[in-house]
């Protein structure tokens, strides 16, 4: 495969948060234009969100909701289980910068990914449905609890992040208030929303979030502080870190009883963090100058998760497909 293949069938997302990051090494953004920036971005977060909830069947989530028990276990992976390993990585600060391990802290508090979750719990084939509300409610839920989260572990004491409660309101009409307009509006906008229109907001407002955090980081020097070794550990703390989490989420559904279907969806919808609400919510949450570090750790755990989750997805294909052949030539 030559370096033109290779580059059509790379992810668009992974494109774009490069060239983003490049971009803002070369032209980082300063004065009056990282101003406007900031409010363009602001502007795209607010759209994404609008989609989201224009996207949302109201009738598949109430018949999604009577498999209640699916969802609770999905959502205790992301915002229980996911910040207990957050907290108890606290003694990594002995290895890597406070910054950083703040950012592995913040992403084990957002939300489960939706599009990823989804796709892959298809490809492997899982309850399908289930992934779809579950995904769904993990990032509305998010819209309170990340923040919640976030004023628990990570404000106050020694080197912590301080924010108020003010970010309550900022959430509430930066994500939550676009997203109720889009559920009032889905009549007129669902096929937009269910076709390109999310994806290219999705992609557009990740690389202006990235850029404009990336941004802030070179005029401010921070990158000074951030070794090759430290992005190297990064890598390997996320592989470990999915690992991890793909085995807990099979043994523990398993051992409660739940089928192959509901499983699938439990492993998949439970490793994901997302990068799509999880920066939108950093560049809201924290204002101060080092978001670029607070969300590197988020940007390399999501395409460690893809890659992993896409090996297993396809496995689980496989394996599903010989188990029909076999089947099929018994009978």
């Amino acid at each position: 495969m030559n370096l033109l293949d290779r580059l059509k069938r790379t992810d668009p997302l992974i494109v774009l948060i490069i060239l983003a990051v490049i971009i803002a090494i070369i032209l980082p953004a300063r004065g009056a234009f990282a101003d406007a920036f900031d409010v363009a971005t602001k502007i795209g977060i607010a759209l994404l969100f609008f989609l989201y909830g224009a996207r949302l069947s109201p009738r598949e989530a109430l018949e999604g909701v009577k498999a209640w028990k699916l969802h609770l276990v999905i959502l205790c992976f992301t915002f229980v289980v996911f910040p207990i390993i957050g907290v108890a990585l606290r003694p990594l600060t002995s290895f890597i910068s406070h910054d950083l391990y703040m950012g592995i802290l913040f992403l084990t508090l957002v939300p489960s990914t939706v599009q990823s979750s989804v796709a892959f719990t298809s490809i492997a084939r899982g309850n399908v449905a289930g992934s779809i509300v579950a995904a769904s409610a993990s990032n509305l839920a998010g819209v309170f609890l990340t923040p919640v989260l976030v004023l628990l572990l990570m404000t106050g004491g020694e080197g912590g992040i301080h924010i108020d409660a003010t970010v309550f309101r900022d959430i509430a009409l930066q994500l939550l208030l676009p997203f109720i307009l889009g559920q009032l509006s889905r009549r007129w906008v669902k096929d937009f929303a269910a076709n390109k229109g999310t994806k290219i907001v999705d992609r557009g407002s990740i690389a202006m979030v990235v850029y404009a955090a990336f941004s802030k980081g070179m005029v401010e020097n921070i990158w000074s502080t951030t070794g090759v070794w430290e992005v190297l550990f990064l890598v390997i703390f996320s592989v470990v870190l999915v690992a991890f989490m793909l085995w807990l989420t099979r043994f523990v559904p398993q051992k409660m009883g739940f089928n192959r279907k509901d499983t699938i969806a439990i492993e998949f919808c439970g490793t994901k963090k997302s990068l799509a609400s999880g920066l939108p919510m950093a560049s809201v949450i924290f204002t101060g100058g080092g978001l670029g570090l607070l969300i590197l750790p988020l940007m390399i755990f999501h395409q460690v998760q893809l890659m992993m989750c896409s090996w297993l997805a396809a496995r689980y294909a496989r394996d599903n497909t010989a188990e029909g052949g076999t089947e099929k030539a018994t009978a």
